[in-house]
């Protein structure tokens, strides 16, 4: 099973996709698809999370990063930390993933605004193919707030 069988998968370009839960043969395959760097915001505490994937993705030679992002209380600092690391990635090839690909979504396409990837209408169309961020406690103002930063930065 391919990483593309993935829940919610989206291939954004050549060298990012987000997803939501990885099954473990997906997570074992990474590599074979040519997978650098793997962006997990999907807390260990959840039941939807793989427990040895920081072992099945490292045994490959791919980068993991871990950012937990509480799904009813995202936080700008989360933002800010996710966007200093992709910063960091250059051209490598990278899956960014966490349940369903809401967070990841959320988180990826504010990224895109503010690296100019995306307009603010290109971004929200990614994002709402794949969920209502307005139907989840929390995510109006962290949107807001992160809208907030960006025109600040």
């Amino acid at each position: 099973m391919s990483v593309d069988q993935a829940y919610n998968y989206r291939a954004v370009c050549d060298t990012v996709a987000t997803a939501g839960i990885l099954k473990p043969e997906q997570l074992a395959a990474l590599g074979d698809e040519g997978i650098d760097v793997v962006i997990n915001l999907l807390p260990d505490s959840s039941e939807d999370a793989e427990k040895n994937e920081r072992t099945i993705v490292e045994d490959q030679g791919i980068e993991y990063w871990y950012l937990p992002v509480d799904f009813s209380a995202p936080r700008l600092e989360e933002y800010v930390q996710f966007k200093d690391k992709l910063s960091q990635i250059g051209d490598k090839k990278i899956l960014i993933h966490c349940a369903a690909n809401y967070r990841v979504s959320a988180f990826y396409s504010r990224y895109a605004i503010e690296c100019g990837i995306w307009s603010t209408e290109e971004a929200d169309r990614f994002m709402l193919s794949i969920w209502a961020p307005g139907e989840y406690p929390g995510w109006p103002e962290w949107l807001e707030e992160v809208k907030h930063y960006i025109k600040g930065s």
